[in-house]
């Protein structure tokens, strides 16, 4: 165990805090720099569905896919994410800078 005092862990939330709310706001802030004005919010509103449903299908299927594939072992489903992090990483990185 890393932390001996439960209040030190208020330090590594407001870290996960700051951290989560750049994940969630940073591919907004790229999309918005890179689209016509004039068209902001259709493309917004249509990227928020590609963001939005593949979240609730995770939702609705991983705890089955979970007990098939994986029974008594999750961990094996945060690898599996962590990999799928860094194929969207990866992917990312191909989005050139708008001119």
């Amino acid at each position: 165990m890393l932390l001996r005092d439960p209040d030190a862990l208020v330090l590594c939330e407001i870290g996960i805090g700051i951290a989560w709310a750049s994940i969630l706001a940073m591919p907004y802030a790229i999309l918005a720099s890179s689209l016509p004005q004039a068209k902001l919010g259709i493309f917004m509103g249509l990227f928020n569905v590609f963001v939005v449903l593949p979240q609730l299908l995770v939702a609705t299927v991983m705890g089955s896919i979970m007990k098939a594939f994986f029974p008594g072992e999750p961990i094996w489903t945060m690898a599996f994410a962590a990999a799928t992090l860094l194929v969207a990483a990866a992917g990312a990185l191909r989005i050139g800078q708008g001119t």
